[in-house]
């Protein structure tokens, strides 16, 4: 990419500065490398990590850092980094379909509670399946489930996401990961489109066709909460604490 533009002083080529909107883009992907680095270590990391994962002088990953800590994007402990509370609030506002995670909520916490099973909510996304919403199960910390974690296409969840070929349940025996069985199934808007999978992870040994029809019923509760969600009252702004 050409960084700036030539010209002759006294015989001698110089090359003037790159233009402030490129200056601002290399700030702003070097912000988004590091933010994405921390989400990536899942706790704390140091500068030295950072500028490792990044491959960023740790001068510049210093001063990056101290900005990001300024707007309330990254927290600093001692000499460590991790996400900050800022950056969480702008997360919460993305949704992948209008009231997806908040129809979600109950019917998640309330598979868990019935199946003991790890549970996610995945969209597709950028040939993966992402995780937008999760409760663990009995699986941790053996499969730890988080939201954000993404899957590929050929687990139950990215199956169930591309359309299962029977309509019924996507299995995985041990597919994937050793001990490991998954029961996934789509979540359908209240049109009958698909905008998300959901799926139930349990140790190796449990029934899946027991599990498999209690994520049914949790997507059916998901699409109901779905076609409610039109006809809520909004929470007075009284309410809130922005």
């Amino acid at each position: 990419m050409d960084t700036g533009t030539a010209r002759r002083t006294g015989g001698v080529a110089e090359t003037a500065a790159p233009p402030r909107q490129e200056r601002g883009r290399g700030v702003l992907e070097g912000a988004f490398a590091l933010l994405d680095a921390l989400r990536r270590n899942g706790d704390e990391a140091g500068v030295t990590e950072l500028a490792l994962a990044c491959g960023v002088p740790k001068g510049s990953v210093h001063r990056l850092l101290d900005q990001l800590v300024g707007l309330g994007a990254v927290e600093r402990r001692g000499n460590r980094y991790r996400v900050g509370p800022q950056l969480y609030r702008l997360g919460q506002a993305w949704e992948p379909h209008p009231g997806l995670r908040t129809a979600a909520r109950l019917p998640l916490q309330r598979l868990r509670a019935v199946t003991g099973a790890s549970v996610v909510l995945t969209v597709l996304r950028e040939d993966m399946a992402l995780t937008v919403s999760s409760v663990p199960g009995e699986l941790e910390p053996l499969l730890p489930v988080r939201d954000g974690i993404a899957f590929h296409l050929d687990t139950a969840a990215g199956k169930a996401l591309r359309g299962p070929l029977g309509g019924g349940a996507v299995f995985d025996r041990e597919d994937v990961m050793e001990g490991v069985c998954c029961a996934s199934l789509p979540v359908r808007a209240p049109d009958g489109r698909t905008v998300a999978a959901l799926a139930g992870m349990v140790p190796a040994g449990r029934r899946l066709d027991a599990l498999a029809q209690a994520v049914a019923e949790a997507g059916a509760a998901v699409t109901r909460a779905l076609a409610r969600g039109g006809r809520r009252r909004p929470v007075p702004s009284a309410a809130l604490v922005l």
